[in-house]
């Protein structure tokens, strides 16, 4: 390939070590994308429905469940089509699209954590002026920067990426990212290395910046039995998906960067797609189940339609 227009196709060579079990997989899949579907847009509706739920803390977990289910519509249909496929190819503006969209969603996921923190801190340690500082308007501005910050930040990225001249067509994983399109470049480029460095430092600020607020909250604001008890409420779930985010995205990178060969493809497989599993799933029963106001309100839903 001489130069990067050139490039119409990439083939997903991931999928190699997947062949023999591709049946078994496309129903376990198939069964845990449903799931991530239902439990997700569950806590969507039940937050868009009840007037009681429209506080800053839910408007930003439905933000996040809207994040997982956008990033997870950008891997789990072209991996179910591509696991039953004998060609597992995708197009390169396809490609550029699905690694928008996994990358803006990873991202977003940090910037809505960030947002859930604050919330907490100032519905914790000011719980005076909540209401004047947390208002609509606010609100409404810091989801909008939330969403807009990473998307507009891989939108340049992709840009960019499209165009590089590419000497190779061979994306080693189950799906696309720009780290691994860019490693496909014919010369070696500054912006390879400079990109990535500054989103891995940025978010990494981010997740700094939560662990800064719930430390703070707990050496300011845990002294009293009632505030302790609004912490191990509303707070713990923020720090489980927090940690969950964190450890599935860190394996990725890690693998990434520093795969040495020596893992097995199914290994490498299973760490690639962790932060596409286990937190789109994981996160919203972990505050369906520990928020009272919500759970109630679930478990009210679901009692009206049973009878």
């Amino acid at each position: 390939m001489d130069n990067a227009s050139d490039m119409t196709m990439f083939t997903l060579s991931g999928f190699n070590g997947i062949i023999k079990y591709r049946f078994t997989l496309f129903a376990l899949t198939f069964v845990c994308y449903c799931v991530i579907v239902k439990v997700n847009v569950t806590l969507i509706l039940t937050i868009i429905m009840d007037k009681s739920l429209h506080e800053p803390m839910y408007i930003f977990l439905c933000n996040l469940c809207i994040n997982s289910i956008y990033g997870t519509a950008g891997f789990y249909p072209k991996f179910l089509i591509d696991i039953l496929s004998t060609s597992h190819v995708i197009s390169y503006a396809g490609c550029l699209v699905q690694s928008l969209v996994v990358h803006s969603s990873a991202c977003a996921e940090f910037s809505i954590l960030v947002l859930m923190a604050y919330d907490r801190y100032v519905a914790i340690c000011q719980p005076l002026v909540y209401h004047s500082v947390m208002n609509p308007q606010r609100v409404s501005a810091l989801v909008f920067t939330a969403w807009m910050l990473p998307l507009t930040q891989f939108i340049v990225t992709t840009v960019s990426t499209s165009t590089l001249r590419l000497c190779g067509s061979q994306i080693s994983k189950l799906y696309c990212v720009t780290y691994v399109i860019r490693k496909l470049q014919c010369s070696s480029s500054i912006l390879t290395v400079i990109f990535p460095a500054f989103i891995i430092i940025f978010y990494s600020c981010h997740v700094l910046l939560v662990i800064y607020s719930y430390f703070y909250i707990m050496k300011t604001c845990l002294t009293f039995k009632e505030d302790r008890r609004k912490f191990i409420q509303t707070c713990l779930p923020h720090i489980s998906s927090l940690s969950i985010t964190i450890v599935c995205l860190l394996f990725d990178v890690v693998h990434m960067r520093f795969d040495s060969g020596k893992l097995s493809d199914s290994a490498r497989n299973f760490m690639a797609i962790q932060f596409l599993l286990f937190p789109p799933i994981i996160n919203p029963l972990i505050y369906g189940l520990k928020l009272t106001p919500l759970r109630n309100r679930i478990k009210k839903q679901t009692s009206g339609h049973v009878h």
